[in-house]
């Protein structure tokens, strides 16, 4: 049985993929830094609880051994009160591929996220060769962190595939896509910036899950693959989930300026409240852009298969609607 040492198996993706790579037959050892929080971890008989953190590099000592990397753990926020991205998602990412080159892993996976092209050039299609222009503290960090996974491929050659994925959606989550497009329009508030004409880039949290498994034995050492749904407009997004949650609420269409007004003054405001604002002017990035995404490379060369919209739509829907539980009852090993 191969062994994965899995960073980030606690949060929003990690309760998806944790269950993803156990049914595929793999011994897991998942690195946590609350392990009385993650009860729900003892469920799997063939995984081990590791307490530590990357940015320390406390646990870092149990790669030795293991076949595999997945390194899914970050600091992600669109507000730059949240914490020490660099920490991190810079530091924390060069210690651990340090201890995965030094005990000879055979593949090490870092999940990225498209967000670090930061502002796409205007109706131009974002692949891999898009060139990246980060606009915020979270989106800089993963690029350098990127930066230091390609560098430890070129000079030390260690096995690499960098995964970029979408916004996560789906069961589980409800913070970023899912807040904006499932939490808020089910309790009355949808907000549609500039008419809802700007495209967004929706990936379901278990395709995100899948990619890596694929990612595991396909895919070229040092590659770098976007990991997304089909692109949207926002109006095409609130209109699949208006008639998939059957909503009948007004919707709100608010001009660009003064979007960004309101999310500038929350942002102001959250210096003093130390909370993140409602909208923070870090959204800005993310919607008012078109994120016109393929992932044509991922399909062609790890197999992806991502999930329609609607399909995700209404899984994510049926959680919310089923009290929103921490588990999904279909996960068993």
């Amino acid at each position: 049985m191969q062994t994965i040492f899995v960073t980030g198996g606690t949060g929003f993706l990690g309760r998806h993929l944790v269950p993803t790579l156990c049914q595929a037959g793999f011994y897991l050892k998942i690195l946590t830094r609350t392990p009385e929080l993650n009860s729900w971890l003892k469920q799997y008989p063939n995984l081990e609880i590791i307490s530590g953190n990357i940015e320390s590099g406390i646990g870092l000592e149990a790669v030795a051994g293991c076949d595999y990397v997945v390194h899914g753990a970050g600091l992600f926020s669109m507000w730059r009160g949240a914490g020490d991205f660099e920490t991190t998602n810079i530091i924390g990412t060069k210690k651990l591929i340090e201890s995965a080159t030094k005990y000879k892993v055979k593949r090490f996976i870092y999940v990225s996220t498209i967000a670090v092209i930061g502002n796409p050039q205007a109706n131009q299609i974002i692949d891999e060769s898009h060139p990246p222009r980060p606009e915020d503290p979270y989106q800089s960090s993963k690029l350098h962190a990127e930066q230091i996974v390609k560098q430890f491929h070129e000079q030390h050659g260690i096995d690499t595939v960098i995964l970029r994925a979408g916004a996560f959606y789906g069961p589980l989550g409800e913070y970023a896509f899912n807040r904006l497009f499932f939490t808020d329009p089910m309790r009355g508030l949808i907000v549609q910036p500039d008419g809802g004409n700007y495209s967004t880039f929706p990936v379901y949290i278990g395709d995100v899950a899948q990619g890596i498994l694929k990612a595991l034995s396909a895919g070229c050492s040092g590659e770098t693959y976007n990991i997304c749904g089909k692109s949207l407009k926002h109006r095409e997004v609130y209109d699949i989930v208006c008639e998939e949650a059957n909503l009948k609420y007004p919707r709100l269409y608010l001009p660009h300026s003064i979007g960004i007004s309101g999310a500038r003054i929350l942002t102001i405001l959250s210096a003093i409240t130390r909370q993140e604002p409602f909208y923070p002017l870090g959204l800005k990035s993310y919607v008012f852009n078109n994120w016109l995404v393929s992932s044509e490379k991922a399909i062609r060369e790890l197999d992806f298969q991502p999930t329609d919209f609607r399909t995700g739509a209404k899984r994510t829907i049926e959680w919310y609607r089923n009290g929103k539980p921490q588990t999904l009852p279909e996960h068993t090993c």
